[in-house]
């Protein structure tokens, strides 16, 4: 069995829309990002490809790279995880944490569940989602941004 911990950060913005987990989450801005911004699957990415020893996500999906913007992140999950499985990995399971005051995710958390468990083709019960504040403490206290952290374990 092998561990990996993910993390990511993304400045709010207006006029984009906010992904989380796979899933678009009404709200009045969206997360900056040279793919869609979801610091949830983006997270995991990093927890999965840390786990395998596979670098991280930048080496990967480089934000410099035209191939990669605006792509899914979902898109960007399924393609790590199927490196993940190249090297005999399997996922035991996921859990991912978002950082932030708002908005609520409670009522998208069931989607998001199943959304990241679909893009890795797993049963949705092998990947959770929770939500913590910061008491209002650092960006993601003001406002700001989203954070996530992630973390995967990995059989062989």
């Amino acid at each position: 069995m092998r561990v990996g911990i993910g993390v990511d950060a993304h400045a709010l913005v207006e006029g984009v829309p906010l992904v989380l987990g796979g899933v678009e989450v009404e709200f009045d801005r969206g997360l900056a990002g040279h793919s869609d911004g979801d610091v949830i699957s983006h997270a995991l990415i990093d927890a999965l490809l840390g786990a395998a020893g596979l670098g991280d996500i930048g080496s990967h999906f480089p934000s410099d790279s035209a191939e990669w913007e605006g792509a899914s992140s979902l898109d960007l999950l399924a393609r790590a995880y199927a490196g993940v499985q190249a090297m005999g990995w399997t996922l035991a399971n996921a859990d991912c944490v978002l950082v932030g005051e708002t908005p609520r995710i409670a009522p998208f958390r069931p989607a998001m569940h199943e959304r990241l468990a679909e893009a890795m083709a797993v049963a949705p019960g092998l990947v959770t989602v929770r939500a913590t504040t910061t008491d209002r403490l650092g960006f993601t206290g003001r406002g700001e941004g989203l954070a996530a952290i992630a973390v995967a374990l990995l059989e062989g």
